[in-house]
């Protein structure tokens, strides 16, 4: 196997390693494919199209995205045009952000039984923020949610938590009036822990009695998993909210859309071992270097492909899919202040990036005059397997 000594990205690694580490581990159909898509992702694998420059007769290679999600190549428009239609979606207010996480004594039970068990966080989760800001000593009102499903810390371990944004106020019972919550305060979060914690638990419950749910060998039973959920208080942590449209996309960018480790994060990898930044938040957020085996660090990678299918942002309250003609309109109008406006609506997606990086694809890099036009198709050198 030829080490890497030069910078090197995750299709690279899982290239290398593919043969020994299929080989020493098993892969669910959905994660085969995702480990595939990346490998294959932007080369001739997957086909293309040729551009010549007609003034300077340049032409460039351009080959296909794999589109998987799991894919830090394939992520970028995607998260651009969603951030950009959100920001245009949610009331114009302040905007909070929440997470929600859980003890590691649940990460096996989370791992043996992703869908079920990431659903019933979203459930809790979304369920407690709706259910104490009903409450008339908070706010009083029907708030609105957007949730995102994080599955790993920044050195790639197993930590399931979500992210979750709550517009600073909320819409009274009859539609006609905006209710704001404090300045720099939402709710209580000691309240919301215990109230997630408690969802949580009697969701856990319940699926596990009904089987739907299987403890995993180092939860014995029901009670040793009761002692695991309140053994210790948890922690639902509340950020600064966000003041204007312009940070909360800022902020979205950095966490839709993310796989667990984008490319620039790889550091080195040479002598079978994986070089990659992090931030260890045990030491204040200070940037530290991990190294890891290969086959290890692609082990805790794969560990994060999610199910097939499963949706991973999830929508809560007035900011509900099924709401946002009816309350989030209601919102709007009770609020009366000019809303963020999407700039890259219904636009192609060579259109967003010209408009993000703030230069055209279609110019000649090599004359730097000529406009690239299609010559040409490359056909894909073999068929994709899941």
């Amino acid at each position: 196997m030829e080490n890497k000594r030069q910078k090197s990205e995750l299709s690279d690694i899982f290239r290398d390693c593919r043969e020994d580490f299929l080989r020493n581990h098993k892969l669910c159909e959905v994660q085969h494919k995702a480990f595939n898509s990346i490998i294959n992702c932007r080369t001739a694998q997957l086909g293309g199209h040729s551009m010549t420059c007609p003034d300077c007769g340049h032409t460039s290679n351009s080959y296909n995205s794999c589109r998987n999600r799991n894919c830090p190549k394939c992520q970028f428009i995607r998260q651009t045009q969603w951030v950009d239609k959100l920001a245009a979606n949610i009331p114009p207010v302040k905007q909070f952000h929440i997470v929600f996480t859980i003890p590691n004594g649940l990460n096996a039970l989370f791992l043996q039984n992703q869908s079920r068990a990431y659903s019933l966080l979203f459930k809790a989760a979304g369920k407690s923020v709706m259910q104490c800001a009903r409450n008339n000593k908070y706010l009083g009102a029907q708030a609105g949610a957007i949730a995102l499903l994080h599955t790993w810390g920044q050195n790639l371990s197993y930590h399931p938590h979500l992210h979750m944004i709550v517009p600073a106020g909320g819409l009274s019972d009859d539609g006609s009036e905006w209710i704001p919550s404090g300045r720099n305060f939402f709710l209580p979060v000691k309240l919301l822990s215990a109230v997630f914690r408690g969802l949580l638990f009697a969701m856990l419950k319940s699926e596990c009695e009904n089987g739907t749910i299987k403890l995993p060998d180092a939860i014995k039973d029901l009670e040793a998993l009761k002692n695991i959920c309140y053994e210790k208080n948890w922690v639902v942590y509340c950020e600064k909210p966000f003041t204007n449209a312009t940070n909360l996309i800022r902020y979205l960018g950095n966490y839709t859309h993310r796989v667990a480790i984008s490319n620039h994060r790889i550091a080195e990898y040479q002598e079978r071992k994986v070089q990659f930044s992090y931030k260890d938040y045990k030491s204040g957020g200070q940037k530290r270097v991990l190294t890891l085996d290969v086959e290890e660090f692609v082990r805790r990678f794969m560990q994060h492909v999610l199910p097939s299918g499963f949706c991973k942002i999830r929508y809560f309250g007035f900011l509900a899919l099924s709401n946002m003609k009816t309350k989030l309109e209601d919102c709007r109008q009770t609020i009366g202040k000019a809303t963020y406006l999407s700039q890259l609506e219904g636009l192609q997606a060579l259109e967003v990036l010209e408009i993000v990086t703030g230069k055209n694809p279609f110019i000649c890099p090599i004359c730097k005059q000529g406009r690239l036009i299609p010559s040409g198709n490359i056909i894909a050198k073999e068929k994709q397997h899941g």
